[in-house]
């Protein structure tokens, strides 16, 4: 597997205390494109895939020591992260109450004095969207509502994926229903390590078909998958299906988002995106806890795919106390002090 980057464009470096117009000073917005339609399955190129596990792990070592990001870098970068976040709460004891106290973090994710130190107030700096259990999607959509931050529900019984089909779907479109602008999909993870890449495609495609205009992100569960090429596999026959995203995890399982797994993930998109010109999103969620990671996953983003895929239309974080350390990083570069976490609530 190759690490030339091919579509990575050159851009002028952006700081958070430079001063500079409205223009420049704006987030690069780029124009949504069409949807990735998905294709036929081509279960002779899914057979065929083989990864190099230590080549992967080599070039997944790489990462943290490439690239230093530091000063006024490191904080225009972590902005940039707190707008690829899909800021998540899925635990057993979620209220109406945390949900909204989440919604209201997710429209002002930065303390005002921050933004006002780092001359940032007019970035319209928001989270990628909000991401919850279909049980909160009418509380959170009501609690957004004009703020441009779609709501996230995870559906298809998650996180195991394994009541019937038809509730499946069912669950679905019930969350659209309500709101929901993106849905999160799991994937039957035993059709992946059985290699019936028929059943996960026409599961895929069905989930497809029941979320309408909403886009689809499909959690792979890479760390039950047990092999880095069972991965690429399953991130091709998610985006044959017609993935808008593909997902490495539910953040339940006891491997979560890996770098290694990151980089045959990003290089599955980036075939994908060679052969047909569709470009598919990526989201890392599950143990990404801290600014340092967080970076990380951006630095592969960059080298991998390109700045094109920094963005929140094609990249995400899914992270629930994520916010709170960068909060903490940025207070730092401004004051040289770290600050207690109770400083910067989340919920």
């Amino acid at each position: 597997m190759e690490t030339k980057r091919k579509y990575e464009v050159p851009v002028e470096p952006r700081t958070a205390t430079l001063p500079a117009s409205p223009v420049e000073r704006a987030l690069r917005v780029h124009p949504r494109e069409e949807r990735n339609p998905g294709t036929p399955l081509d279960l002779d190129l899914v057979r065929a895939l083989r990864v190099n596990r230590s080549a992967v792990e080599r070039r997944a070592a790489t990462i943290p020591t490439r690239r230093t990001v530091k000063r006024e870098w490191q904080a225009a970068w972590l902005l940039r992260a707190i707008t690829c976040i899909d800021l998540t709460t899925l635990q057993g004891d979620d209220t109406p109450t945390n949900v909204l106290r989440l919604c209201a973090k997710a429209k002002q994710p930065v303390r005002q004095d921050l933004l006002e130190a780092l001359d940032a107030t007019d970035l319209g700096i928001k989270v990628g969207a909000v991401c919850l259990y279909h049980a909160f999607v009418p509380v959170a959509v009501q609690a957004l509502q004009g703020s441009g931050i779609p709501v996230a529900a995870v559906s298809t019984g998650f996180p195991a994926g394994l009541n019937p089909l038809p509730q499946r779907i069912e669950e679905i479109r019930a969350s659209v229903a309500a709101g929901a602008g993106e849905i999160d999909v799991v994937i039957t993870r035993a059709h992946a390590l059985a290699g019936d890449w028929e059943a996960v495609y026409d599961e895929v495609r069905a989930f497809r078909a029941a979320c309408g205009t909403a886009h689809m992100k499909v959690i792979l569960g890479t760390g039950d998958l047990a092999t880095l090429a069972n991965v690429a596999r399953a991130s091709q026959v998610a985006m044959m299906a017609g993935a808008d995203f593909i997902k490495t995890s539910t953040g339940k399982e006891a491997v979560n988002a890996t770098l290694p797994v990151g980089v045959v993930m990003t290089r599955m998109i980036r075939d994908y995106h060679e052969r047909t010109g569709h470009a598919v999103g990526f989201k890392p969620a599950g143990g990404i806890r801290s600014a340092k990671t967080a970076l990380q996953w951006l630095i592969l983003m960059k080298e991998e795919l390109g700045d094109r895929w920094l963005t929140a239309d094609r990249f995400r974080l899914g992270a629930s106390s994520l916010l709170t350390d960068i909060e903490r990083q940025l207070e730092h570069f401004l004051t040289g002090r770290y600050s207690a976490a109770h400083r910067h609530p989340m919920v």
